[in-house]
């Protein structure tokens, strides 16, 4: 674990082990030329992270790619993610342009120039597969958030993911089941880690529902600036606070009209109180808030 200007770099210990098994192997050359592929694929989020305001916290390097973990600290929408999940893969095709121009000019195949290209190709198409916490999963979880509230957007992406990463697994035993013959290890490898990671993930979805909940003030002093109409959600007086919350969408600004059975409105209350009558509700080990 290295840490360069409070970004911490690190490796898995599983990445350690390829690395190891690649020099027994042979394959040393070709593991480190994926590596810093993977690498530049990873700079390629930090560097459009940072120039859209986020801050870069650690990248670590995972036996199937790499993670660069952001804090936006409330200052990206959906479009801005959409941005720097993209360029991930943008700086693989700019290298694969690249490559290709100067394989052109000279006019000679050469192997390994080959390799990196087609690497490349690999590590971009795969990013770009819609499930999480694939680039491509990170896309299609933002744009579905623009017309959904942000904790059903949470709720279906992680299932959907969850689903397809056993279909990856479902794939790699596949031959074993239908011929006898060997299992697709790589593949097999990656649905176990992709099913790993979002079942991790989903369980911690309530956590990633309150970080979004204590990040709605940029949003107001955003949607404030720019004198945006605020989403109405009509709710009883006596629903509890929690179906309330859940309702709130992403980058859309929300008022509370609390309506009587008769159809009065009772009362307006701007979000930011409820979300602090919310946590204000909340016992102190984290548990359900006390009803309102």
């Amino acid at each position: 674990m290295i840490n360069v200007r409070g970004v911490t770099l690190s490796l898995h210990p599983l990445f350690v082990l390829v690395m190891l098994t690649s020099v027994l192997t042979g394959h040393f050359i070709e593991i480190m030329t994926l590596f810093t592929l993977v690498f530049i694929h990873e700079l390629g989020h930090a560097t459009a992270a940072s120039l859209l305001g986020a801050r870069l916290l650690s990248i670590q390097m995972l036996p199937f790619g790499g993670v660069a973990v952001i804090e936006d600290q409330g200052k990206l929408n959906a479009w801005k993610e959409i941005i720097i999940a993209l360029a991930g893969p943008l700086q693989n095709g700019i290298m694969i342009i690249i490559l290709l121009w100067l394989r052109n000019v000279n006019g000679v195949e050469h192997t390994y120039v080959n390799y990196i290209i087609q690497g490349n190709a690999v590590i971009a198409l795969f990013n770009l597969l819609p499930i999480l916490p694939l680039d491509g999963g990170k896309i299609l979880q933002s744009l579905i958030s623009i017309f959904f509230s942000y904790h059903r957007t949470l709720i279906w992406t992680f299932r959907a993911s969850i689903v397809t990463s056993l279909l990856f697994c479902l794939c790699g035993i596949s031959p074993l089941l239908r011929q006898g013959e060997p299992l697709h290890l790589n593949l097999l490898a990656v649905g176990i880690f992709l099913l790993y990671s979002n079942i991790v993930d989903y369980r911690n979805i309530p956590y990633r529902f309150i970080r979004f909940l204590l990040g709605r003030d940029e949003l107001f002093y955003r949607e404030a600036a720019k004198g945006s109409i605020a989403i109405p959600i009509v709710s009883l007086p006596m629903k509890h606070l929690e179906p309330v919350l859940r309702l709130f969408r992403r980058d859309r600004y929300h008022m509370v009209y609390v309506m009587n059975e008769q159809g009065r409105i009772v009362a307006v209350l701007p979000e930011q109180r409820l979300i602090r009558s919310y946590f204000a509700a909340r016992p102190p080990n984290g548990g359900e808030p006390k009803p309102k």
